[in-house]
């Protein structure tokens, strides 16, 4: 037998320490958790030599397993990034389980077996194998960057010390959902604009490269003087029929350019701020940007995590290199004793409105609920511009399609009638 000194929290929150005597680390977490509470440490004694050495032996094991074998583990499966709706779907079914009654390691023995798109069920078997070990889940989770972020890792260590991980859980299964909803509105928005424009340039490259020539080769038969457009036109069908790889190539180039300027810091930021401010779409960047801010933030803040910690993780989530500068001098001012409103205000980046009730929020002790408040408003009058910015962008697509085809018409339309007046003629 060993004896382990662990450290647990209450369902209240309530800090609870004692000693354990059980033959290992799997044993004192099952007798723990029999006990309803959350383990927060779990280490062995160092009273006794030999308990001490079979610590060593397990470490030597671990470092065995933490080592080689577990690198080409992690090769072997490749893990990707989960979507924000598989990681909603993961997170609320662990949420239920705990919300059931079940200890946590019972709780990840069961996500095992449960079907969870997205995550891979070695995920959770890792999980229950580190908890095992005496770590925490959220250190457990720390382990898997790749599936959970630094916000997830966070919100769930708050929920851990507060003593209520499954509340913790089933917000951030609510952040999930509620950001999922919103990336499904935009590409919704871009799909049937996507569509038309990918149509009509491919309708156009066979035309001017196929069906065109042909039409030419009578007009060039009868040597008859072509009206301006249509020559024109010959031109630019020349070239689509025997230069085409030039444009591919203009294409290709110009692609590499701006991926290389993308990455540099002024070409990021200025393309943000172009983002920003552009008619029309800009206003739907904006908010989408200001609705996961203040939802983001609200989230963290609402369930225990520290607002320096909070401002840290918000400003690494955020998308735009203008939003992220202006984060990142607010948390320096806050650490001077500041508000969140005030530096914020300094940035002129975010609106009045968000700026009046952080204030208000402030003085009230509800920084929490303000900021889902400003989500809550920010995402209603995102779906709006959402709905605008499609209803322009149809009847645009509309249009220039219909130019196109229209100028094209009228370019061999033309041809036709400067034909038959010259047979008419003669």
């Amino acid at each position: 037998m060993a004896q382990f000194n662990f450290k647990a929290r209450r369902r209240s929150g309530e800090v609870v320490t004692g000693v354990l005597d059980v033959p290992d680390r799997a044993a004192a977490l099952a007798q723990i958790e029999r006990q309803g509470l959350f383990p927060v440490s779990v280490l062995i004694s160092k009273g006794g030599g030999k308990p001490e050495r079979a610590k060593d032996k397990h470490d030597k094991q671990q470092s065995t397993t933490d080592g080689l074998p577990s690198l080409l583990r992690g090769l072997g499966r490749r893990q990707r990034r989960p979507g924000l709706k598989e990681l909603a779907t993961f997170t609320q079914q662990m949420a239920n389980l705990l919300r059931s009654g079940m200890p946590l390691t019972v709780a990840l023995n069961s996500m095992t077996h449960l079907e969870s798109k997205g995550i891979p069920s070695d995920v959770s078997r890792q999980l229950k194998q580190d908890v095992m070990e005496g770590r925490s889940l959220s250190d457990a989770m720390a382990r898997q960057p790749v599936i959970f972020s630094d916000m997830y890792v966070n919100m769930v260590r708050a929920g851990e010390q507060s003593g209520a991980l499954e509340e913790v859980l089933r917000r951030l299964a609510s952040h999930f959902e509620r950001f999922a909803e919103v990336q499904q509105k935009f590409i919704s928005a871009l799909i049937y604009p996507t569509i038309v424009a990918c149509v009509g340039v491919v309708v156009v490259f066979f035309f001017m490269s196929y069906m065109l020539p042909k039409f030419l080769q009578i007009f060039e038969g009868m040597r008859v003087p072509l009206p301006p457009s249509t020559q024109v036109l010959i031109l630019i069908s020349h070239f689509f029929s025997h230069y085409s790889w030039i444009l591919v190539g203009v294409v290709v180039v110009v692609v590499i350019v701006f991926q290389r300027y993308k990455a540099t810091p002024g070409g990021r930021r200025t393309l943000d701020r172009f983002k920003m401010d552009a008619p029309v779409v800009g206003k739907v960047v904006r908010l989408n940007l200001f609705g996961q801010f203040a939802r983001t933030l609200g989230t963290l803040l609402q369930n225990g995590v520290p607002v320096l910690t909070a401002l840290k993780i918000t400003e690494q989530i955020m998308p735009n290199v203008i939003l992220k500068n202006a984060i990142s001098k607010t948390r320096e001012e806050v650490t001077d004793g500041k508000t969140i409103a005030q530096p914020l205000a300094k940035s002129k980046i975010f609106p009045q409105l968000m700026l009046d009730l952080l204030k208000i929020g402030e003085e009230t002790g509800d920084v929490p609920g303000a900021l889902q408040n400003l989500a809550e408003t920010y995402e209603n009058e995102l779906n709006i511009a959402l709905r605008v910015m499609t209803n322009l962008i149809e009847p645009i697509m509309i249009i220039v399609m219909a130019a196109g085809v229209g100028g094209l018409l009228f370019s061999i339309l033309s041809a036709m009638f400067a034909v038959t007046s010259s047979i008419g003629k003669s």
